[in-house]
């Protein structure tokens, strides 16, 4: 098993020509990647409630199993644990996944698996020295397809190879100067299910954290939705925010609420007000020691 440490970064419109721009990268040459993937659970979503997320990915000639935990986190910043490995196809390699799923979920679960909804993007991958850290940027663009439903993939995660975590946020706050981003902390999976099942969920809030964590995931699900509800609840996240947080955070998150009346609202300088409060508010509560609010379902 590996664990993963990102940051995920959603982008505007014109974010990856923009990125793609940035003195940090122009001369940079990336490798690129087509990727499919189809991810499986059971039919009653049994891995996701258990918080996990299995896909086959199929990557030049070969096929790749990998099995995530969705980890520990907000504001864009996570740790997850994730096992992957080649598989001969055509289909999944039950055996190998017998000793990762919790047998809490019942002997038959694996049997149970079918698959869900898809992703398929293009990756531009990136490697940056950044403070000491060696950092990798992936720019993915894309759909996913769950239902007969299609929402735009457009993010950039940063994943720390080695060194300090707090190069990411550096790192994020560098290319934030002229690219239009923010913090989002909802996975592919966790998209492609939203997605499928038609329905949206909130973490229920009692910390600066969490609602941080709440108004992102509102975000995201706008992003997807294009439903007013959720950027209402980003904003009403927002405002409960600075309702509990020192003087800088307070700015931070009023900011971000009074710009969401601007259907055009994500720019650079908003994209760094939220790096800087994510940031801020990921010093306070470090992800190891962060408790995952329990979901609730909840509809614009």
């Amino acid at each position: 098993m590996s664990q993963e440490i990102e940051l995920k970064l959603a982008l505007g419109p014109e974010g990856p020509d923009a990125l793609r721009h940035h003195p940090l990268l122009v001369d940079v040459t990336p490798g690129i990647a087509c990727l499919g993937n189809t991810y499986f659970d059971t039919p009653t979503g049994e891995l996701e409630t258990a918080r996990m997320a299995l896909r086959l990915r199929r990557l030049d000639d070969r096929l790749l199993q990998t099995l995530k935990t969705r980890g520990d986190g907000g504001g864009g910043l996570s740790r997850r644990g994730e096992w992957e490995w080649q598989v001969p196809g055509p289909g999944l390699d039950l055996a190998g996944l017998a000793g990762l799923v919790p047998a809490a979920l019942g002997r038959d679960v694996l049997e149970r698996l079918e698959p869900r909804f898809t992703t398929d993007f293009r990756r531009e991958t990136r490697e940056l020295t950044h403070q000491g850290a060696r950092i990798e940027l992936a720019l993915d663009e894309g759909e996913i397809t769950a239902g007969g439903r299609r929402v735009t993939i457009r993010e950039l995660e940063l994943e720390l190879k080695s060194g300090d975590p707090a190069a990411l946020w550096s790192l994020a706050e560098a290319l934030a100067e002229r690219v239009a981003l923010r913090p989002s902390d909802t996975s592919k999976a966790a998209r492609g299910s939203a997605l499928l099942a038609g329905e949206w969920q909130l973490s229920a809030a009692d910390s600066p954290a969490a609602w941080l964590q709440r108004a992102v995931v509102a975000l995201d699900a706008y992003a997807d939705s294009g439903a007013g509800g959720w950027r209402e609840a980003a904003r009403e996240a927002f405002q409960h925010l600075a309702s509990q947080g020192d003087a800088d955070a307070r700015d931070d998150a009023l900011a971000v609420a009074a710009a969401l009346d601007d259907d055009a609202w994500l720019t650079p300088p908003l994209g760094r007000r939220l790096l800087h409060l994510s940031r801020r508010l990921d010093g306070v509560s470090p992800l190891a020691r962060s408790p995952h609010p329990s979901p609730q379902g909840w509809r614009p």
